[in-house]
This record gives C-alpha cells, sequence and structure tokens, in this order.
C-alpha cells in the first residue's frame, strides 16, 4: 500500500513538473469605441478547455480605457498597436503540458445588465508561448442604455401631468463607458435615438430622444389618459450598426 501511494505521489508530482505556465493577455473593445476597463466595472473573462469545459482561467478586465487618439484617430497599420501598459485586460496564467484548444468567453459590461452581451473565440494555446501585447482582443457590440424617466414601475397621478409634457430621459454611453456629445469622437447627430411608447400593449407615438447635455438625450409626449405604459427606448448608429435598448413600465392613474 505504501508503495502504491509513493508511485501515485511520484506520478502526480511528475504531471505538476512537466506542466508549463502559459500567459495570455484577454482584452474587451467595444465597437466602434475604447477598452472595456475598471472605470466600468471591467468585462468577465471565462477560459475553459474546449474538450471538457473545465475552467482554466476566470477574471475581470482591469485598467484604462486606452489612449483615444491611437485608437479612434490614428490610421490601422499592420504591426502597430493600439494598447499601452495601462490599456484594460486580464491577463490569465495557464499551466498547461500539451497544446490545448480552449474557449474564450467575454461578458460584458459586468454591472449593466440590461446591455450585457456575451462574445467568445476559441484558439490553441501552446505550452509556454506566451500571447501578449495586444493578446486576444474581442469586439463587443451596442450601447449601454438606462431609462432614468420615468422609473421603472413608477405610479403617475394623471391629474399632475395632464395638458404638460411628460418627460423622457435616458442616459447613453458606449460599451466602454466613453461619452457621446454633439459633434464629439462619438457624436450624437449620428445616432438615432427613439423611445416606442406603448399603452396597455398598443403603440402610441415613436418619440424623438435629442442630446440635451453629455450622454443625456430627453424627449416628451402630453399623457391625456391612464393606463399602464411602456416605453421602449434604442440607439442606433447606421455606420457601424451598433445598436441598444432599455426598457421601461409606468402606471398613469386617475
Amino acid at each position: 500500500m505504501k508503495a502504491l501511494l509513493l508511485i501515485t505521489a511520484f506520478l502526480f508530482s511528475t504531471n505538476l513538473i512537466s506542466a508549463t505556465e502559459t500567459k495570455i493577455m484577454i482584452r474587451a473593445k467595444a465597437r466602434d469605441a475604447k477598452f472595456i476597463g475598471t472605470s466600468l466595472g471591467g468585462a468577465h473573462i471565462i477560459i475553459r478547455n474546449k474538450l471538457n469545459q473545465r475552467i482554466l482561467a476566470e477574471g475581470n478586465t482591469t485598467g484604462s480605457t486606452g489612449n483615444t487618439d491611437l485608437i479612434m484617430k490614428t490610421p490601422k497599420i499592420r504591426g502597430n498597436s493600439i494598447t499601452d501598459e495601462q490599456t484594460g485586460g486580464f491577463m490569465a496564467a495557464i499551466d498547461i503540458e500539451e497544446p490545448t484548444f480552449v474557449n474564450i468567453e467575454v461578458i460584458s459590461p459586468l454591472n449593466s445588465k440590461q446591455a450585457q452581451a456575451v462574445v467568445s473565440t476559441e484558439l490553441w494555446l501552446i505550452p509556454g508561448k506566451h500571447i501578449l501585447g495586444e493578446g486576444i482582443i474581442l469586439e463587443i457590440p451596442g450601447y449601454i442604455i438606462d431609462i432614468l424617466k420615468p422609473r421603472t414601475h413608477q405610479y403617475i397621478a394623471l391629474k399632475s401631468i395632464k395638458d404638460k409634457p411628460f418627460l423622457f430621459q435616458a442616459n447613453i454611453v458606449m460599451m466602454c463607458g466613453c461619452v457621446i456629445d454633439k459633434g464629439g469622437v462619438w457624436n450624437s447627430d449620428e445616432i438615432e435615438v427613439k423611445g416606442i411608447l406603448k399603452k396597455d400593449g398598443k403603440l402610441v407615438k415613436n418619440v424623438d430622444m435629442s442630446l440635451v447635455s453629455t450622454n443625456l438625450f430627453e424627449g416628451s409626449h402630453i399623457i391625456s389618459s391612464p393606463g399602464n405604459y411602456e416605453l421602449v427606448l434604442y440607439a442606433y448608429h447606421e455606420k457601424t450598426g451598433n445598436t441598444g435598448v432599455d426598457k421601461v413600465n409606468y402606471v398613469v392613474f386617475e
């Protein structure tokens, strides 16, 4: 029995010795924007062995959103990096004994559930052959939209809003948290923002939303009757195909 235990321990230690640390940098980049880092709560990274689905590494991206001029304004030339040492990412260190086919999954934005997207890719990892520098970059499409007014399931007395514009308000940012502004790098004039207003399940009106300050969009409609209302608010950028949606339900009563 003692001999068997010694053999088992020897084999186990041999496996540990033969495993080689392999580093891989994973980054999440917003479509038509910058990297997702600490300021937005990070993107969640999961690296799995494709064969048996065992998680090899897991964590969140940290760091900055990157250099705006380098990412958004400098022509991309092969071999030139759009990242630096501060740019957000997740460095995984994985011990593998042989070439391993892995699945890399990115969940982002981590702290904005209504805007959360999951993207993934697959590749071979070779023991000791690190993937550093820019590393593996996965693109996250969309916008983060938060409807601020009205509030979720807010009860509103009809007499308090009758015969005057009822305000709709939403905060919209890129998936990296980057700002949307008039004439800015992410130009509000190029983004269509509308609210689809329904009452008791039927369309009432498409509400135009316009920028009033950085990231803040507003629109209004005169509500003249009680009911169960739903506002579906979307953003759409034709050039990039970026889209985002948020929804809110509220009640107007007599």
